[in-house]
């Protein structure tokens, strides 16, 4: 039997990583067998759903790249089939009309609870045949009364349930619009899911749907409730932990493939392995594998996480990524080279590929703004002195590449009887406008030679004329204008 799982989020809230991990591990469940995916979205509460709800699930599915193979469905396209089946259970007599007003219902549950009974509908209408003037009537399931629902969790094992301690089910509002818990079942089965995998807060649900199905004649899919995800401090995951919508992990400068290798690891591992890429996902996961225990939300090892993936993938598939960020601060037509560069030369110095488009800025910048304390600090008029010469041997150099650079440098430091970084860490100022950037023979490499060579001449007070043609460097010889160098 081929597998077939969903994901069916409902549109009245924004798609975090809870539901992102309920996801991925239908996604990968039907990709490891080599089945289907299907994106179903369960939208029946039409006064709390909302269009941008929506937005966030598709963009948010495509993002993380978790394809579906069927959808997305929507439940309010599909009201026509609802109504076709509750019509048959009415006639079959397996759902019936309730007629019972909101009043008498609470002062039921009232009763009920005053002698420390389970609140639940009583089954009043169950045989009523006659309709009640001025009330339009819901439709309730009519739940068989006797015996037991065992449902053979893939993740929690055995679970029983007494048919007499579920009520019958309200299936159908009195406006006619199905109930979730209906539109799941009838969905479940006309899209012949054979595995559902949900939060373990749906459990519950499971048997009275179970008995749905089973009044259809439906075959049973296999259930697998997962545990829910906890913030650090074991309260229930909130904003403050990190539940915020999917989206906002992009355009923080996480990964897709970071974020997915996180939340697989809550619940489920293979051995001591921590790093996984998506194949090996799909590989070795196995939904019989799932904890029940409940997952803790670190982001510190999010954060680390995402860093091994930036270090671990080819650099041109960074490149997008870091152009998106880029793009958030005002930079935009970078060359792909020079975006390849800059991922291979930031990607160990920072954890997000937004701190490493805003530590990359200064590549881009016409012009640059000094701190004054670190100016005072790195730019003497000695260092200026030196960096003015320095500058003279970097325009002359024939090969700008990270290589010959640093051999220059070294050269240039050996030279005047200095060590590396009492050259390097004003060259860095001058050409980034602080004191931490990328090794600075490649810094210097991927700033390029024209733009190298004027923020040198900016901090040393030196101006270039650009010389004709046919000239090797494409600058002309520079003068000294502010006399520091005293040459």
């Amino acid at each position: 039997m081929s597998v077939i799982t969903r994901f069916a989020p409902s549109p009245t809230g924004m798609l975090h990583i809870g539901g992102v991990r309920t996801a991925l591990f239908s996604w990968l469940w039907a990709r490891h067998n080599g089945g289907r995916f299907i994106l179903r979205v369960e939208d029946t509460d039409r006064e709390r759903s909302t269009g941008e709800a929506v937005r966030v699930i598709l963009e948010g599915m495509k993002w993380l790249g978790l394809d579906y193979d069927e959808g997305p469905y929507f439940q309010t396209q599909r009201f026509d089939r609802y109504r076709e089946v509750i019509a048959g259970l009415i006639e079959r007599g397996l759902a019936y009309r309730c007629y019972c007003t909101k009043d008498e219902l609470e002062t039921m549950r009232a009763a009920q609870l005053a002698r420390k009974e389970k609140p639940r509908y009583d089954g009043r209408c169950r045989e009523r045949r006659e309709p009640r003037a001025g009330v339009e009537p819901v439709i309730r399931f009519r739940n068989p009364q006797d015996g037991d629902v065992l449902v053979e969790d893939l993740v929690h094992g055995r679970v029983t349930f007494r048919n007499r301690e579920l009520d019958d089910l309200i299936i159908a509002r009195p406006d006619g619009t199905p109930t979730y818990n209906f539109c799941v079942v009838v969905d479940d089965a006309d899209m012949k899911v054979t595995d559902v995998i949900r939060g373990d807060d749906h459990l519950n649900n499971t048997p009275r749907q179970i008995n749905m199905l089973r009044a259809l004649g439906a075959p049973l899919p296999r259930y697998a409730h997962v545990p829910m995800i906890l913030g650090a401090d074991g309260a229930k995951l909130s904003k403050r932990h990190g539940a915020v919508s999917v989206l906002q992990y992009d355009e923080d400068g996480y990964l897709p493939d970071a974020l997915l290798n996180y939340l697989v690891r809550l619940g489920w591992s293979h051995g001591d392995q921590e790093v996984f890429t998506r194949e090996e996902m799909i590989a070795k996961f196995d939904i019989n594998d799932v904890n029940k225990a409940a997952s803790a939300f670190n982001p510190e090892k999010l954060l680390w996480l995402n860093q091994q993936h930036m270090m671990r993938s080819d650099p041109q598939r960074l490149v997008p990524y870091l152009e998106a960020q880029l793009a958030r601060l005002g930079v935009q037509g970078a060359a792909p080279d020079l975006l390849t560069g800059i991922v291979r030369a930031q990607r160990e110095r920072v954890k997000t590929l937004k701190e490493m488009a805003s530590a990359s800025r200064f590549f881009f910048a016409d012009s640059m703004e000094l701190d004054p304390v670190v100016a005072a600090k790195h730019l003497t008029g000695e260092a200026r002195a030196l960096l003015g010469v320095l500058r003279e041997r970097l325009a002359a150099l024939g090969e700008w590449t990270a290589p010959a650079l640093h051999a220059t440098l070294e050269a240039f430091a050996r030279e005047r009887g200095l060590g590396l970084g009492k050259v390097a860490q004003p060259l860095r100022v001058a050409l980034c406008g602080g004191t931490v950037s990328p090794p600075i023979d490649v810094t210097v490499a991927l700033l390029g030679r024209e733009r190298t060579l004027a923020r040198i001449a900016a901090q040393t007070g030196q101006s270039l004329r650009p010389i004709g043609a046919g000239t090797r460097h494409g600058w002309a010889e520079f003068d000294i204008i502010s006399g520091a160098l005293g040459r």
